[in-house]
């Protein structure tokens, strides 16, 4: 049976989607507490694993606010529709200024459509921030970037991920992860994606070795199940935080293509890895198309290729 995944309406380097059924395959199917996030970034992941009661947080308030206006209803398919029309007429007349426009007004008002809008306009659908909390993704210069049929894309994409808050017991909070963490039960499981240490270091508001230290104490002392997704290495170097924490408990790994980048030299193939508590082995229904990511899995050894 083909299991289809959904995609966000919005994008970042790192992004989940073609990874999705590998991480559903290991999720026990009989646990009864929420599903908990203390990193959601785009809520690829949440929204395909689709569980009845989610706890999605984030330290990014744009992301949070933009999925919260879902939930309260401020924002529709058909808000965000028009929205798209009305802003990518005036880019297509205008040119990248109109682009620069919305991003200044984005920074200055902080509006969630206006989010939408420059992270599906800006450069290689990457989300980065400076140091004053602005974004500063460069516009993608490419032809009628809102054309009907892409506006129609994101419209449906919106809808879908309506369509999964409306019918669950959905979430959403602005806050650091520790705190999430801390307001998890035994009979949760949270699913962790971090920044990549070592490699996505400016999405928000950074990522270093002390917070790798501080994510790996917290998740080490939680009473309930946990999945870490990390990467375990590429042709250039290992992840030396794998050998360090993360080997104590079960890694498997799995290798993956990320198109979503700022440099076409970073968009090379990676060993991505889940790190669980819990004795995961991954049954899928259908594997994903190779052109994402070949298809193995193996229980890793820090420096296994």
């Amino acid at each position: 049976m083909i299991v289809k995944t959904g995609v966000p309406p919005i994008k970042s380097q790192g992004i989940k989607t073609k990874l999705v059924p590998w991480i559903k395959s290991i999720v026990p199917s009989d646990f009864t507490g929420a599903w908990i996030e203390p990193f959601m970034g785009t809520g690829a992941v949440a929204f395909n694993v689709a569980p009845q009661r989610a706890i999605l947080c984030d330290a990014n308030p744009h992301l949070i606010n933009f999925y919260s206006g879902i939930a309260s209803g401020e924002i529709t398919p058909e808000v965000v529709k028009e929205h798209l029309t009305r802003e990518g007429e005036l880019l297509l007349s205008k040119g990248e200024e109109h682009y620069y426009f919305i991003r200044e007004r984005f920074n200055s008002e902080h509006s969630p459509l206006d989010f939408l809008f420059v992270n599906r306009a800006g450069f290689n659908g990457m989300i980065r921030f400076n140091r004053k909390g602005g974004f500063n993704i460069p516009f993608c210069r490419k032809p009628q970037r809102f054309a009907q049929a892409y506006v129609t894309k994101i419209t449906n994409q919106v809808a879908w991920a309506c369509k999964i808050i409306k019918t669950k017991e959905f979430v959403f909070k602005c806050q650091d992860f520790n705190q999430t963490i801390s307001e998890a039960s035994s009979s949760d499981i949270i699913y962790c994606d971090p920044p990549y240490i070592g490699r996505h270091v400016d999405y928000y508001n950074g990522w270093n070795e002390s917070h790798e230290q501080e994510l790996f104490d917290r998740l080490s002392n939680f009473g309930g199940k946990f999945i870490l997704s990390t990467w375990h290495h590429n042709d250039y170097r290992a992840n030396e935080y794998i050998k360090t924490m993360w080997s104590k408990y079960s890694v498997l790994t799995r290798e993956h293509f990320y198109h979503v980048g700022g440099k076409e030299t970073n968009r090379n193939p990676v060993i991505e890895a889940l790190v669980t508590n819990f004795n995961a082995i991954s049954i899928e229904r259908k594997k994903e198309s190779p052109i994402q990511y070949s298809l193995f899995e193996t229980q890793a050894k820090y420096g296994a290729a």
